[in-house]
């Protein structure tokens, strides 16, 4: 199986009060998911929405991919909610786990795919023994909780480490990737594509997940 490029809007930068019509002007621009970012104030200092705002999204968008990327410090209280409001992909950090491959099988179980997620601070090998219920890595390039944050290019080495650990893993980078940053994260192996400004506030959304997307394909075919 070979690995996809995939770009996924964050929406967290979008007009919330218009959340639906801009979600679907993303999906409209070639966004091949949709990247929601919840956030509870205790894992990370700033607050977001939850699964009836998900719920709601779902209600009004049926057919798109939806991943939550789940910053909060109990990512098993939410399984439930999540799955029901439609979710498909259910990312959660590792960090404030216990037991990783028991909230990872929750979130199957619940009939959603399991992406992992590391903060800057957490070492990548850190996943290993999870490898076998994960369905994505998350590799993040800014510190969670907040958008706009510059780029951290010395997290490209455990994107590297994982591409060459694992060459058919969907590894996802999020936080500050945009047109001057792809390149960075598609030569060391990503391939899911989390973007927020650079692709919600641009004046051409279409033209920059394209482009973004046909770099990072350039590198999966090397």
């Amino acid at each position: 199986m070979s690995i996809q490029a995939k770009i996924g809007p964050s929406i967290l930068n979008a007009d919330l009060a218009n959340l639906a019509a801009e979600s679907q002007k993303l999906l409209d621009n070639g966004a091949d998911y949709l990247h929601l970012d919840v956030m509870d104030g205790n894992f990370v200092p700033n607050l977001t929405f939850g699964h009836p705002m998900v719920k709601c999204l779902r209600n009004n968008i049926k057919d798109a991919f939806f991943e939550t990327h789940m910053m909060v410090c109990k990512p098993e209280q939410w399984i439930p909610q999540m799955a029901d409001a439609g979710v498909n992909l259910y990312t959660f950090h590792i960090e404030p786990v216990e037991d990783v491959a028991k909230v990872s099988r929750m979130v199957q179980e619940a009939g959603m795919k399991v992406g992992l997620a590391l903060k800057p601070g957490t070492k990548v090998e850190e996943v290993q023994k999870y490898m076998d219920v994960a369905d994505l890595v998350l590799i993040m390039t800014v510190e969670p909780g907040f958008g706009g944050q510059s780029f951290m290019a010395d997290m490209m080495p455990k994107v590297e480490w994982l591409r060459n650990n694992y060459p058919n893993l969907d590894i996802e980078v999020d936080g500050g990737v945009g047109p001057k940053t792809i390149e960075c994260c598609a030569k060391s192996g990503a391939n899911w594509i989390v973007s927020g400004t650079a692709v919600v506030g641009a004046s051409d959304q279409r033209q920059v997940m394209t482009d973004m997307r046909g770099v990072v394909q350039r590198y999966i075919k090397k």
